[in-house]
């Protein structure tokens, strides 16, 4: 059992890495969430509800590992103000 959730675990952090399928899986785990049919029916107290905070917490994990990965490339974009202070580079030459 073990054995198939890190296989799933390992499957579902390679297809949110791949922006082709990203979407897809981000669609399909909305959908399982939101679909009476689960692996272990939300009826049965506790035991129903494993597979869904499961599924939440990989979707959130992943969403927040690509949101802070893609976070800086935002802020080294940004336009350089007048009032910031800048960083000016002098070339010297050695006299030997």
């Amino acid at each position: 059992m073990n054995y198939i959730v890190q296989a799933f675990y390992k499957w579902y952090r390679n297809a949110m890495k791949r922006p082709k399928y990203r979407w897809l899986v981000i669609l399909g785990t909305l959908i399982y969430l939101l679909s009476p049919i689960d692996i272990s029916p939300d009826l049965i107290p506790i035991v129903g509800w494993i597979d869904d905070g499961l599924l939440i917490f990989l979707l959130v994990s992943e969403l927040s590992s690509l949101f802070w990965r893609y976070s800086p490339k935002r802020h080294n974009d940004k336009t350089v103000d007048d009032n910031s202070s800048c960083v000016t580079t002098i070339d010297v030459e050695v006299i030997q």
